[in-house]
């Protein structure tokens, strides 16, 4: 059975969606590079590792395709795109600390690779210069949204280490975690677009609103892909969360439905950390019986709905439709 239906045809590549602001994203791409210099050779080293395999850039692409949706002329557009990836940058590091990631986007982490004295401080200074970078914008907002977001993340994180491995973690306490984790930076790229255009609450709100719900998407896709997705394509092993201590929205739903014999097992592999081929397929096909797998993937379709509903307050042109688009890429995408 499978948990999901075919990409449709109609699904665009992220280059399609991209096509409008691809100038502007490689700009911000030539920031960050620039940023990545330091006269710290191991800051040096290590920003190089990072740049080495860009990821999806969505984040910067949201900052980029908000401004153009309400019509900014602002050039600060690349300044805020390149400063969002920082800050999404600094948020990886640290949940890879935490979760003792060894593998990210099929390399080594940096946790893995400078462990987890040199890469918490590696996290820490990223977000000090993200908050740093900020002041040199000239919208006073942007240095409190980055103040406050940056805020809002690290709860997020301190939130999830304090529910590592907890079996009773509930739904609404975990949906929180994700906000704050995840659906905050979305949120506040699509708040950078408003302010760059001066935009009138109702446009910022519903912008926001937007971006929060494609972010929810984005993390409970990543949840399912945990389970469902191709190892080589994820660049990480699948059940990656659970051997890091991590009750994602599946496992909650399987075990709100009947734990008796789920739960065992998960104690078991929990404490252990230790997940064998035959405890991934055991699992996997438990959740995918019980319907756990389908209600997530209901439940990150029900979020992308919504973000595009909240795109309806504002023209047809091709940066919402761009938006609407990352949407369903979020929703069907594979890794």
């Amino acid at each position: 059975m499978s948990v999901r239906p075919p990409v449709p045809p109609e699904v665009p590549s992220l280059d399609d969606l991209y096509r409008g602001i691809r100038p502007k994203l490689d700009k911000a791409e030539a920031v960050l590079r620039g940023w990545a210099d330091s006269q710290n050779p191991l800051i040096n080293e290590i920003s190089r590792y990072i740049l080495q395999e860009r990821g999806k850039m969505l984040r910067p692409a949201l900052v980029l395709l908000g401004a153009r949706l309400l019509g900014a002329t602002d050039e600060e557009d690349v300044f805020l795109a390149a400063l969002v990836e920082v800050l999404h940058t600094a948020g990886i590091i640290h949940d890879d600390i935490v979760d003792d990631a060894r593998e990210r986007r099929g390399r080594e982490s940096i946790h893995a690779r400078w462990g987890p004295n040199i890469t918490v401080l590696i996290g820490d200074y990223l977000y000090i210069k993200s908050i740093g970078l900020s002041l040199r914008s000239k919208h006073d907002r942007v240095i409190r949204v980055v103040a406050d977001l940056s805020a809002r993340m690290i709860e997020g994180e301190l939130a999830e280490v304090a529910a590592s491995g907890d079996l009773a973690l509930t739904e609404p306490a975990y949906l929180d975690i994700l906000d704050k984790k995840t659906a905050s930076l979305f949120e506040a790229c699509c708040r950078f677009s408003a302010i760059l255009a001066a935009a009138p609450n109702d446009a910022e709100a519903a912008l926001a609103k937007y971006g929060r719900e494609l972010g929810m998407c984005f993390q409970l896709v990543d949840d399912l892909l945990d389970f469902t997705g191709d190892p080589r394509v994820l660049g990480k092993p699948v059940l990656s969360d659970l051997r890091e201590g991590r009750i994602t929205l599946p496992l909650i739903r399987a075990l709100a439905r009947d734990g008796r014999e789920l739960r065992p097992r998960l104690q078991g592999l929990v404490r252990r950390r230790v997940i064998s081929a035959r405890d991934c397929r055991a699992i996997v096909e438990h959740l995918r019986a019980c319907g756990a797998l389908e209600e997530t993937f209901a439940a990150a379709r029900g979020h992308a709905e919504r973000a595009k509903s909240h795109l309806a307050a504002f023209p047809d042109t091709e940066f919402r439709r761009a938006l609407s688009g990352l949407a369903d890429f979020a929703l069907n995408r594979s890794r």
